[in-house]
């Protein structure tokens, strides 16, 4: 793994750069050693620092060297400092009682815009928490994610939502690639509310039309090791390329809605009173044709992404877990009854809620969050934080330490059942969307439409592995990339109930 990853690096290159590097950088690592009390962290290489150790699976990786440096530590990637918060006291520091100094944001050279365009056009990748970025969230925040916002939209999620069952029952007794089904009944939920149309039909032969390969490599191209990341020397040189890949990704993903834009705009001209959805606010609104591209693809790679990792690891727990899968079909069954069901119906089920919780627990859509950035020098726990290092909270060592948690990689949700602990950002053993100003905004809109989709699929389906294969023996490998994925998808059979 480690040469794979110096040859995806450039390692010749940046050997021919070595005299420039150590001039520039590693004489003032030496220095800030010696001046700094940085929190620990493993011994760094020269160069190199830390790099080759992180390896593909960084949350695990950092989780493992938590266990000998602690809750605070940090590690050197080449000139870069990161800070890892890996408890819930280490994350209250970091996001709550540190809360308006961290709530810079790191961004990586592979962001398709340049930093002082995401000042104004990302709500995720804003360098700071600046009035732009506030007018981002407020609107978002009024227009989507508001209670009366969020109780408009039932009808439509569960529109939807019958549509993918409706599907399903033409595909019974065949293989399904659930991630796919899911997530183009996520994309439709939300481009009906963002610009009232489907972009994707589950009829196609690739049921999500393109798009999940898309957004999962825009994430796999942003996660993947960058120089120009390690030493900022080379960013104006992409020598990976990356940056030239995420350009051409977000090119294709805007080309999905960008004609509907346009058409919206002649149409608000002819008659601005018409009936208004998100578009027609943000064009309302006087919002460029690149912000609201930036905003859109940020709600929608985000917003479609997290959900379907989170209902497939979801199912894939039930289905090796039978007990609970059993406990979440009698719950249905005992709830619903004959009725269709309703987006209202989820406060009458406890369980499938809790399966929720615990498979945010086990899997966190994001196990590092978003990177933030101490824009100045600062304390915290009583270690010095360099300015500009990179700071992030491992949420998935915090869901898993046996400290906090009983039997912490069993798949258990009836610890959720009589707990108080919710993923609002108020309890820091649990921070599945993270917490303080840079929390997800999209919090109210998945708390509905994931636990509505598992319990349509377990109240019309019961579910299988193809050939007959042993649930025990279903692969819960994980694949890094930002999101928390299944390395394999999850494909089942569905049988009609």
């Amino acid at each position: 793994m480690a040469e794979s990853i110096v040859t995806d690096l450039f390692f010749p290159i940046f050997l021919l750069a070595v005299v420039f590097l150590i001039l520039k950088h590693f004489k003032s690592y030496f220095l800030s050693k010696s001046t700094l009390p940085l929190p620990p962290g493993p011994s760094p290489w020269p160069i190199l620092g830390n790099i080759l150790q992180i390896g593909e699976k960084p949350h695990i990786s950092l989780a493992n060297f938590a266990q000998s440096y602690g809750p605070l530590m940090s590690l050197r990637l080449g000139a870069q400092i990161m800070i890892v918060g890996s408890s819930p006291a280490a994350a209250e520091e970091i996001l709550k009682a540190n809360d308006r100094t961290l709530s810079a944001r790191y961004v990586p050279h592979v962001a398709p815009a340049k930093s002082p365009e995401l000042n104004y056009l990302s709500m995720g990748w804003a360098l700071e928490c600046n009035d732009a970025w506030k007018n981002l969230r407020t609107v978002c925040r009024s227009e989507l994610f508001s209670s009366k916002a969020i109780e408009s939209q039932a009808c439509l999620r569960e529109e939807k939502v019958g549509e993918m069952v409706r599907f399903l029952s033409v595909m019974e007794g065949k293989e399904v690639k659930v991630g796919e089904v899911v997530f183009a009944t996520v994309f439709n939920i939300l481009s009906n509310v963002l610009v009232s149309r489907d972009f994707i039909r589950l009829e196609e032969e690739n049921v999500d039309g393109g798009m999940k390969a898309l957004a999962r490599k825009l994430l796999e191209v942003s996660a993947t090791p960058n120089l120009s990341d390690f030493y900022p020397i080379f960013s104006a040189l992409d020598l990976q390329g990356l940056n030239k890949k995420s350009k051409e990704l977000v090119a294709k993903i805007f080309a999905v809605w960008e004609p509907s834009i346009e058409e919206r705009r002649d149409q608000r001209r002819g008659d601005a009173s018409s009936q208004k959805d998100f578009l027609d606010t943000l064009i309302d609104a006087a919002f460029t044709n690149d912000q609201i591209n930036y905003l859109l693809m940020e709600l929608f790679t985000a917003g479609t992404d997290t959900s379907t990792s989170t209902v497939e690891w979801a199912m894939a727990e039930l289905i090796k877990n039978p007990e609970s899968m059993k406990k979440v079909c009698e719950e249905l069954t005992r709830e619903i009854n004959q009725h269709s069901l309703k987006e209202s119906d989820l406060a009458q089920l406890p369980y499938l809620q809790a399966c929720v919780k615990e498979t945010l627990r086990l899997h966190p859509p994001a196990p590092l969050l978003l990177p933030h950035r101490a824009p100045d020098s600062c304390k915290l726990m009583n270690y010095t934080v360099p300015k500009d290092s990179q700071i992030v909270v491992n949420i998935w060592t915090i869901g898993r330490d046996p400290m906090i948690w009983e039997e912490p990689l069993k798949f258990k949700p009836e610890r959720f059942l009589n707990a108080t602990l919710d993923f609002k950002g108020n309890d820091f053993e649990f921070l599945p969307f993270g917490a303080g100003r840079r929390i997800c905004p999209g919090i109210p809109m998945a708390a509905k439409q994931v636990p509505l989709i598992l319990a349509s699929l377990f109240r019309s389906f019961d579910w299988s592995l193809p050939h007959g294969n042993d649930p025990n023996e279903l692969d819960m490998n994980e694949k890094f990339a930002v999101t928390l994925q299944k390395e394999q998808p999850l494909v089942l059979i569905p049988t009609i109930k």
